[in-house]
């Protein structure tokens, strides 16, 4: 690929004027990226039109969103739950659906800007459905590059989507990047808090509770992100995903534990210069970056302060302590179905960490076996349905493993 995603959006992208109103749907609406979209949209309601709600099971909180915010759309992906989002929005003119079919039926509708923030391979095929209808996709589902990345930039080169990435990394490279110069580009560095137990022992991490793990120390995210965070296995997808997002080749991407959160990732020229986003630890700055790109809106986050934060510091990432960050680079390196294998036995991992079946360590153990001994890693799949192949494949490998060293 000759240009990266960020470049093509550079050279294509026009966008109606700022004061014009945006639709938008946004997949995973309770999960706190989307109710981060929401809070943004909520403080000028009057630029945006909602077209479509979803969310996997949280039937509650899906009908106070739909309530509150009025899309045309509100679907729940677990069909138990139909009953409960019908009878909630009963009255309000709302339509209420069920069903993986119709989450990915919801992104197919039309909307100027689509908010993918589906967790896990689940996220893949609503996401699909925006970029073949070539929207403007706020992605914030990683798995969507690692598990299916040179399909779905495929799909986004055909259809002439526009993708807007979310992750605070990502975003702030994309913030900062000469697309028109990759050649000039001497490395790409992400950074990375370091977790909860960035000073932990292998002891220490061996007896982390599930509590601990998802205490992050600066992002307030959920369950399974906090957990990858702790294990950094989050930045390796992460890595994964820039190589995909902006294409300087593997060897000029790099990772650095830097504390704070304060300096979102960085970029690198060869003439010496170093170009960094900085910002406060808050998502809605991200996403208020994607909903009003081109352009930029006000977001109610805290205001950098420099002169009282004081420090900055940063730390090259412990490998023997934080072994992910190794396999994901190592996938990388191998390329073909070995992104996809490596996402789905971590995925099986940490589920099985958070129901309190395997330790804490026993995440990256799963993850390093499953890689080494998984023969679907070769060959990169043709299509979804051979993702969804090779994903299935090394679940039922992973819960095998969970089984066998159940606690």
């Amino acid at each position: 690929m000759a240009l990266s995603i960020a470049a093509d959006i550079n050279e294509r992208g026009t966008r109606s004027p700022q004061d014009a109103r945006r639709s938008v749907t946004i997949l995973g609406s309770t999960g706190s990226i989307g109710c981060s979209t929401l809070d943004l949209i909520s403080r000028d309601r009057e630029r945006f039109d909602l077209v479509a709600l979803t969310a996997h099971r949280n039937v509650t909180a899906l009908v106070a969103q739909a309530r509150e915010f009025r899309p045309r759309l509100a679907v729940i992906a677990d069909e138990t739950h139909y009953a409960a989002l019908k009878d909630g929005l009963a009255g309000t003119g709302v339509e209420a659906a069920a069903g993986e079919a119709a989450v990915e039926e919801a992104a197919g509708r039309p909307a100027d800007w689509v908010m993918a923030s589906i967790v896990g391979a689940a996220g893949l095929a609503p996401t699909l459905a925006a970029v073949r209808r070539g929207a403007h996709v706020a992605l914030a589902n990683k798995e969507c590059l690692v598990s299916a990345g040179p399909l779905f930039l495929a799909e986004v080169r055909k259809s002439g989507a526009m993708l807007l990435p979310v992750d605070s990394e990502h975003n702030a490279i994309f913030q900062v990047l000469d697309t028109a110069q990759l050649e000039t580009v001497d490395k790409i560095v992400l950074t990375a808090s370091g977790g909860p137990f960035r000073t932990w022992s292998f002891e220490e991490m061996a007896k982390a509770s599930q509590a601990q793990a998802v205490a992050h120390p600066r992002w307030d995210m959920g369950a399974k992100i906090s957990v990858d965070s702790a294990t950094l296995m989050n930045k390796g997808l992460e890595l994964i995903e820039a190589h995909y997002l902006f294409p300087v080749g593997e060897q000029r991407l790099d990772v650095i534990i830097h504390p704070e959160s304060i300096i979102h990732s960085m970029v690198a020229y060869v003439d010496g210069s170093v170009l960094a986003q900085l910002g406060s630890p808050d998502m809605r700055t991200p996403i208020a970056y994607a909903l009003a790109w081109p352009g930029r809106m006000a977001a109610p986050t805290e205001k950098l302060n420099l002169a009282q934060i004081a420090r900055l510091t940063f730390e090259e990432p412990d490998l023997q302590r934080f072994p992910a960050l190794s396999l994901a680079r190592e996938a990388l390196r191998a390329g073909g179905a070995a992104p996809t294998v490596l996402n789905a036995a971590n995925e099986v991992a940490v589920e099985a960490f958070l129901g309190g079946a395997i330790g804490f360590l026993d995440i990256a153990r799963l993850a390093a076996d499953i890689m080494a001994g998984n023969a679907g890693r070769n060959g990169a799949p043709a299509d979804l349905d051979g993702v969804y192949e090779i994903d299935r494949n090394t679940r039922i490998l992973a819960r095998q493993w969970v089984q066998k060293h159940s606690r």
